[in-house]
């Protein structure tokens, strides 16, 4: 049994080095190589460049979510500053 169960045997994979080997030559294959080399560590680095911006999005969102009850208390606490500053003004002007 070969690598694709009865569809492929050694044989068929030496036929088919071989015709890659003719079609594109000798010389073209090292070259061929190193672009698909280049072409998957670019892959590989934008995938991790997606992975740590993912896990940094996931940790602002984390920050922010920490940090919106803090900063509504502040903002309701404002606002009672606010309307108090205003209700002694309008005191003071009667």
């Amino acid at each position: 049994m070969g690598i694709f169960g009865n569809a492929f045997t050694g044989w068929h994979l030496l036929i088919i080095i071989a015709v890659v080997v003719l079609l594109f030559g000798a010389p073209k294959l090292p070259g061929l190589a190193r672009s698909l080399g280049q072409s998957m560590r670019i892959f590989k680095s934008e995938i991790k460049t997606m992975k740590d911006e993912g896990a940094d999005a996931k940790a602002e969102a984390a920050a922010k979510a920490d940090s919106a009850p803090s900063s509504a208390g502040e903002a309701k606490s404002v606002a009672a500053e606010s309307s108090e500053k205003i209700q002694s003004d309008q005191k003071s002007s009667s």
